[in-house]
């Protein structure tokens, strides 16, 4: 090769002069272009544009590349065989690239659509993977047939392999179409708070082949095998709808009027619906003499509702502070546990008189122990 751009120095200067007119042509073209399709996605109100615009922006630099490349190798003077090795090297340069663009667009696609429409197409790590997966294998079937490379022999060995694969991935493959299903179903969703029947419980952070990560409310993340999630029993919190009731249970003082304890504590739950964050004022919040007569108070319930699971911690927080301020101002005790014990003395001619036991306990006759 060396030997050969010697001699032929003199015929390569063209196909140079082509490559880098070429190449500087079209970096000035991409920057008028993409200012000029900048302008236009911004006017515009949806954000498809945008997507197309910045999936092509990075990749328009290696195309004008190829493009310089192959162009200045067609007016070369290089031997035929080199000519046709390297244009095939193009072509799948080309293949290539068209591949991951169109995957990385279709990623940015089911993010799009998935957040407008979540209970359809759900945006997790799962499901962008999988529309990659899809553009992939379009793309390397596109390029065997183009390479010449007969597919049907290639199908045929992967469904024989195919079997030996499940068998040897079977737990892989559980977690992964159970990660399948939990996305598709809709009934766990990104972001969404749920708790499993084991105890832990969190926001739904993602949903991938193998797991679904949740974050605990201590900001520590819980992974649990996707084969796990789909059989546990799950508690969904934001299903069917974020907001969720809150119940409060409050023991009054047997001294005290009830209509007039109902009448404070909605006044109360009332009047913070505005100040407290996340505690809702719409449906009103209402009381319930329950569960009603307790050993030593009047046990009422304040049901008020709130925005969403973490809502409940501030709203009790605020609202017990409010209620038992209220009550010392209205006069009204929340009583201590009250016990009745009843003693019974033994008649001294019961006693058996006897040295204490070895602890220092007095030794009773057996009818002393009837009596006692």
């Amino acid at each position: 090769m060396s030997e050969f751009l010697m001699r032929h120095w003199e015929g390569l200067l063209l196909p140079a002069t082509v490559f880098l007119s070429i190449l500087l042509a079209a970096l000035i073209a991409r920057r008028f272009i993409f200012r000029a399709l900048d302008r236009w996605a911004q006017k515009t109100s949806t954000q498809l544009d945008d997507l197309f615009v910045h999936a092509l922006k990075t990749p328009f630099l290696l195309w004008a590349l190829i493009l310089s490349l192959s162009l200045a190798t067609q007016i070369s003077v290089l031997p035929e065989r080199v000519t046709r090795t390297v244009n095939k090297g193009f072509l799948v340069l080309w293949v290539i690239s068209f591949t991951l663009v169109a995957s990385r667009l279709a990623a940015s696609l089911v993010r799009h659509y998935g957040t407008r429409a979540a209970a359809i197409l759900p945006v997790t790590t799962l499901t962008q993977n999988l529309a990659r997966l899809a553009v992939a294998t379009v793309g390397i079937l596109i390029l065997l047939n183009l390479l010449g490379v007969s597919i049907t022999p290639i199908l045929t060995a992967l469904g024989v392999g195919g079997l030996a694969v499940a068998l040897a991935l079977q737990d892989t493959l559980s977690n992964l179409f159970a990660g399948f299903y939990v996305s598709m179903a809709g009934q766990v969703r990104v972001n969404d708070y749920i708790k499993l029947e084991s105890g832990e419980e969190g926001y739904v952070q993602d949903i991938n082949w193998r797991s679904t990560s949740i974050r605990a409310l201590a900001n520590n993340l819980i992974i649990v095998p996707n084969a796990k999630l789909a059989q546990a029993i799950v508690t969904n919190y934001h299903l069917p709808e974020k907001r969720m009731s809150l119940l409060i249970p409050i023991g009054v003082d047997y001294e005290c009027d009830p209509a007039r304890v109902e009448e404070i504590l909605v006044d109360v739950a009332t009047r913070a619906a505005g100040k407290i964050p996340g505690l809702l004022a719409d449906p009103p919040p209402f009381v319930r003499f329950i569960p009603g007569f307790g050993d030593s108070s009047l046990n009422f319930t304040l049901i008020c509702q709130v925005g969403e699971f973490v809502d409940q911690y501030l709203a009790q927080h605020e609202l017990r502070k409010r209620i038992f301020k209220r009550f010392r101002q209205e006069g009204i005790n929340i009583p201590f546990p009250v016990r009745t014990v009843h003693l019974r003395s033994v008649p001294e001619s019961l006693r058996e008189v006897a040295p204490p036991t070895q602890d220092g306990a007095e030794r009773l006759s057996p009818a002393s122990k009837e009596a006692r």
